[in-house]
């Protein structure tokens, strides 16, 4: 509850700014008398697709350490907290980034990356996690979001984010004038967008919204492949991914805030929207590559 109840109020103080910027800046003005101007109507979806992907991309952290309840690792308090940092900052020196905070969260076995920056980003795993695996499979795990760092896919699945929404939000609206002029077309009054415009537009935020995500998803897939490959290549062999993603196979993967859920090491609903592969198509990619 403590998370669905963050998420919407992060959302709607998201739109809230954005809306006051699109206000100060003149582009939510986009309807006129004399009828649709795009270039206005572009700097709108532009604002509302980047400006909502970027802010969220920039609490990303704060977020995620709130939602999930991680506990940042500042000062080990036994041996294996110690190993996990020194796990972390020998993975990071080995990628050539900046050394992430580190964290711990209570849950099934999962594990996560993120922020805005591959130079101080987060890397936090679970306790179900840390109960069921050996330490060369947590190893393998951590290079994996590592990877992620050092990929930047944080920054590269908010770009899709943004041109995905950008193209939502304008298209909607364009079909909706469209639609709303058709339907008004013998009509003698002259009062802006009617029922027509409201419907339509709001219809096709939906379904773009959905075309949408199962593009953004399909990145992530990819760049989930590209992470595996990326755990492989910093461990020097394949195989402790290989065996950490078949033991994660077996086990249930533990809920990710919809933040950080695309650079989860597990989960996913339905092919089409899930942010990651089956386990069985990354075991059989990390099989066919060239590490060792």
């Amino acid at each position: 509850m403590k998370r669905i109840a963050l998420f919407v109020l992060t959302n709607l103080a998201v739109v809230l700014v954005l809306g006051v910027m699109g206000s100060l800046l003149g582009v939510n003005r986009y309807l006129t008398g004399s009828g649709l101007n795009l270039g206005l109507l572009m700097g709108y979806a532009l604002l509302m697709g980047f400006g909502g992907a970027t802010i969220s991309l920039l609490i990303s952290k704060p977020m995620a350490k709130w939602t999930s309840g991680v506990r940042v690792i500042n000062q080990p308090a036994n041996g294996d907290e110690a190993w996990i940092v020194d796990t972390v900052k020998k993975l990071a020196d080995k990628a050539g980034i900046g050394m992430p905070e580190v964290g711990i969260f209570e849950g099934e076995p999962n594990a996560f990356a993120t922020g805005a920056f591959k130079n101080s980003a987060l890397v936090a795993v679970s306790t179900g996690l840390l109960q069921s695996m050996t330490h060369e499979e947590i190893e393998a795990v951590i290079g994996h979001e590592i990877a992620h760092v050092a990929n930047g896919d944080m920054v590269t699945m908010t770009l899709v984010q943004g041109v995905m929404n950008t193209f939502v939000v304008f298209l909607s609206r364009v079909i909706g004038y469209a639609v709303d002029s058709f339907l008004r077309r013998n009509s003698d009054e002259d009062r802006g967008p009617g029922i027509g415009y409201m419907v339509t537009t709001f219809v096709l935020d939906l379904v773009l919204g959905f075309l949408g995500s199962m593009v953004v998803a399909w990145f992530s897939r990819h760049r989930e492949f590209r992470a595996d490959a990326g755990a492989a290549q910093l461990m020097g062999r394949k195989q402790p991914m290989v065996n950490a993603l078949a033991r994660l196979g077996g086990l249930i993967p533990g809920e990710l805030p919809k933040s950080v859920a695309a650079m989860g090491i597990a989960g996913g609903i339905g092919k089409l929207f899930s942010t990651h592969p089956p386990i069985e198509e990354r075991i059989r990619a990390l099989n066919s590559s060239g590490v060792n």
